[in-house]
């Protein structure tokens, strides 16, 4: 299987996951646990783990939020899921966008990457 892009937008209540390819996407939804984890370590733990499995796939991610999450996000990455820390190549503050708007972003984001390194004209 090939390495697909991902995105994830993420606060303290759920993350969005987005496996994105060329002309389709796919979705899913992982709830924190006890539908917010800012002052519960123990969840806060849990919950990025579990966003983070969900990314193991990908061979590229972008990670987008509103606030502070996505950036405990990354530090939980680089703490227990080395693996995953090469394949995160962007992180930028987005409020709350539709997802169509998110696929859109990252489609976007993810080509001029590309052109950046010179993988498209």
């Amino acid at each position: 299987m090939t390495p697909f892009h991902a995105a994830v937008w993420i606060d303290h209540k759920v993350a969005k996951i987005f496996h994105i390819e060329e002309k389709r996407f796919d979705e899913s939804l992982i709830h924190a646990p006890h539908n917010q984890v800012h002052r519960d370590t123990g969840a806060a733990e849990q919950y990025y783990h579990k966003v983070s499995e969900a990314l193991s796939k990908a061979g590229e991610i972008i990670v987008l939020g509103p606030g502070s999450a996505k950036l405990e996000l990354v530090k939980h990455v680089h703490k227990h899921h080395h693996l995953l820390v090469d394949k995160i190549i962007g992180v930028e503050t987005v409020d709350h966008p539709t997802d169509k708007q998110i696929v859109a972003f990252v489609r976007k984001y993810f080509l001029e990457e590309d052109r950046m390194h010179g993988l498209v004209t």
